[in-house]
Formats: C-alpha cells, structure tokens, sequence
C-alpha cells in the first residue's frame, strides 16, 4: 500500500513539474514573440514619425512624380522616381537571374542528389547567405566591373554588375526555401506518379512542382525582398547616378538605388534641425518597409492559396 501511495506520488510530482516546465516554455515563446512584434512595430512608427514631415509639407507629388534629385540645391529637389527606376530595375535584373538558378538548385537538391551528398550540399549553399556583403562589392569591383569594362561597356559599375551579385546573394534564399517547399510535396505524391508510369520528369514538373508552387513564390518573393534591401553591394557596384536609363531597360548603364542613397547621405543630412533632406530619406526607408510589409503579406497570400 505505501508502495503504490510512493508512487503515485511521484507520478503526482513528474505531472506537476512537466506542467510547470510546459507553461514556462510557453511564457518564454509567447513573450520572445510578442517583443519581436513589438520591436518590428516599433521601427515601422519611428520611421514613420520621421517621414511624416516631409509628405506633410506637400513634396509627396515632387517625391514620386520627378526625377530630379538635388537635395544640396538652392531650392532643394527631392525627386526620387530614377532612384525607385534604379532600385526596381537591378532587383528585377537580379531576380531574372537568380531565380531559375535558385529553382534548379532546390530541384537537385531535393530529388536529383544521394541524401548523404545532400546534407552537404545544402548547408554549402546557405553559407554563401553568411558571406559579409562588402566582400561580395570588392568582388564586383575588382573582378566584374573590369570584366564588363573589357566587354564594351561604358562603365563597369553599372546596373548590370549590381544584378548579378545580388542574384548571387539572394540565389542561397531562394534555393533554401524552395528545397523546403519541394520536400513538403511529400513522398507519397512522388511514388504515387511513378506508380502511374511517370518518368521523374514528368513527375517532378507536373506534380511535384505545381504542389510546391506556393513555396517557391513565397521563395521568389524573398529573394526579390533581400535583393531590395542590401545595401554595400549596391552602394558601390551600381554607379550611384541618380537618373532613369535610357531606354530604361539598359543594364549597362548606372543607377542608383534607395538602399544607397540612405546609406550614401544620411550621415550629410542635418539631423539636428530636421531638414528636408533628412526627412526625405526617411520617407525612402518607409517606402522599402512598406514594400517589404507587403511582399511579406503577398507571400503568404499565395502560399495559403495554393494549399487551399
């Protein structure tokens, strides 16, 4: 009798502890969580706060309908349409190359390699996500910037050299989520096509790939976000002039991207009287937040329809 009361208690004890140990777990992620939302809310309303000012003063019709960026001028101009022509144009250029290359690295990745060389090989594409990004700008201006110069080019830091080593960053990005996309198709999905005399052809782009769609846009999309979003690669591979090519579809020729320009002038602009020029380059940050808030929210959007 005192046997079974010895150990029920001790049953009685192991629940109390697993239950104390469950809520603390469950304290710990609700509140890491919650201080990450805050966090991001918070760098959203400080941006905001900072950008209000100058769409308050009415330069909002000058700030996206002019490409006339002089903010050193008597008067100033904040025209910022060949800097949003400059940024769209080598984040598109790099998400046209990184995201075939990307898409065949997950599919070999995925269904092509032994699980043994995958393990490797993996891990050895993400590292490139960990590489600095200044290494990857004195790669552009030590190696390809010449290469394009010998190429004909007028100039070798241009929006074609910013493309392609941002293709080269966000391709770890896209290679990564897509792979997790491919595996979530599951095996069953896999084995039931060969089952019905499907080659892994066919199986891999008519029913692997079109289940995992919402993956691999989700994956796309990210790229394309991390391509927008950096900073040094752009800064210096991309020319930094600040006017629309001509035609604007033209690589070869130099642009400047927002992520530049705030790197580039914010330390010049005076932040202690709040000038227009300080508030406008808060008005571009706001603008890349709200791309990416919404990137974010078209990513999800198309992952949750496609499993639907």
């Amino acid at each position: 009798m005192f046997g079974n009361q010895g150990s029920g208690g001790a049953v009685a004890s192991k629940r109390k502890i697993d239950f104390v140990g469950e809520t603390l777990g469950r304290t710990v992620l609700c509140i890491t969580a919650t201080v990450a939302a805050v966090a991001v809310v918070a760098i959203i309303a400080f941006v905001a706060r900072e950008a209000i000012p100058f769409f308050g003063e009415g330069r909002w019709r000058e700030f996206f309908f002019s490409s006339g960026w002089h903010p050193t001028s008597n008067p100033p101009e904040f025209g910022a349409t060949a800097i949003f022509a400059g940024s769209a144009l080598v984040t598109a250029g790099a998400i046209m190359l990184a995201a075939p290359i990307g898409l065949l690295a997950a599919i070999c990745i995925s269904d092509m390699m032994p699980f043994g060389i995958r393990q490797i090989a993996k891990p050895v594409i993400e590292i490139l996500a960990a590489v600095p990004s200044v290494v990857y700008g004195f790669f552009a201006l030590t190696i390809l910037a010449p290469l394009s110069q010998g190429m004909g080019m007028a100039s070798g830091v241009n929006a074609l050299t910013a493309s392609v080593v941002l293709a080269v960053m966000a391709v770890p990005t896209i290679a990564s989520v897509a792979d997790d996309a491919l595996q979530s198709a599951g095996r069953d999905l896999r084995e039931a096509s060969y089952a019905l005399g499907a080659t892994r052809a066919e199986t891999l782009f008519k029913a692997v790939i079109p289940a995992a769609s919402g993956g691999i846009t989700a994956a796309i999309i990210l790229g394309a976000t991390r391509a927008l979003g950096e900073t040094m690669v752009v800064w210096m591979a991309s020319g930094n002039a600040a006017r629309i090519p001509e035609p604007w579809w033209d690589l070869t020729q130099p642009v400047r991207t927002l992520t530049a320009t705030i790197a580039g002038e914010m330390g010049e602009a005076d932040q202690t009287t709040g000038s227009a020029r300080y508030h406008a380059l808060f008005a571009m940050g706001l603008c890349l937040l709200l791309f990416a808030f919404l990137s974010s929210l078209a990513g999800e959007f198309v992952g949750r329809r496609k499993k639907v």
